[in-house]
Order: structure tokens, then sequence, then C-alpha cells
């Protein structure tokens, strides 16, 4: 038996995730294209700055300040190749995620788990070229 290609990229989300440096909440994020994987992201502090795993989250407002999330480590990564790609995530992206994927030309984002959905909404409705799709492993 095989795995589609959907439940293929969640699981390898789910691996990239297992990475994240943040214990509060562990994020992966995969970017891909025609099927391919363009790069990986997970949460975790910004290049050469101390790791909450090492030094404990620095919280504003009920999140973590101190980490980068996934998909943006994902989409910083891919560069210019994310343009039309797709964006599979463990969790929806927040709303600054959003932006970027959007302006990175991410096509589709496939997600499992809910997050702040109604902060990127107004996105969505003014861009109904992309495609918010849930799955279920």
């Amino acid at each position: 038996m095989t795995i589609d290609w959907n439940n293929y990229f969640m699981e390898i989300c789910n691996v990239v995730a297992k990475k994240a440096t943040c214990p509060r909440k562990s994020v992966g994020a995969v970017v891909v294209k025609n099927n391919r994987i363009i790069s990986t992201g997970y949460n975790g502090a910004p290049k050469g700055m101390k790791h909450c795993l090492d030094v404990g989250c620095k919280m504003v407002n009920k999140h973590c300040v101190r980490v980068v999330h996934a998909e943006m480590n994902a989409l910083l990564f891919a560069g210019r190749e994310a343009e039309g790609a797709e964006l599979y995530c463990t969790c929806l992206p927040c709303e600054i995620c959003m932006k970027l994927a959007i302006q990175a030309g991410i096509k589709r984002i496939y997600y499992m788990e809910e997050y702040n959905k109604e902060s990127i909404l107004w996105m969505l409705q003014e861009r109904k070229d992309i495609a918010l799709i849930k799955v279920k492993l």
C-alpha cells in the first residue's frame, strides 16, 4: 500500500517539527513544488541566538517571541523557488506567515491543526487563487 502525496508531506512536516527548539509548540513546514521538496523549516531561534531549550521561552502576550516560525524558515530557505509552490504545515499559518506565503507566491497551503483562522480569512477573501486545505492523517 502506498501513501498519498498530502499524507506523505504532512508526515514529513511531523518529522521536521521534531527539530523545533521551543518546548511550547513544535511546528514543522515543508515547501513543495511538483511533488518535490524545495525546503523545510521548524520553529527555532534566529541564527546565532540562544534557543528556548537552552534559556527558556521569551513570552509576550502568551506567545514565544524568541522563535522564527517554521513557515518563515521554510520560505526564506526556498527563496524564489517558492513561486507557484505548495506549503505543508503541521499548524495553520499565523497572519504574518500567511502574508509571507502570499508574497513568496505559494498557491496552496495544507495544514493539520487550526490556529487563529479568523486572523487570515480576510487575506483569503481577497486572494481567491490561494487554496487552504485541511489534511487529516
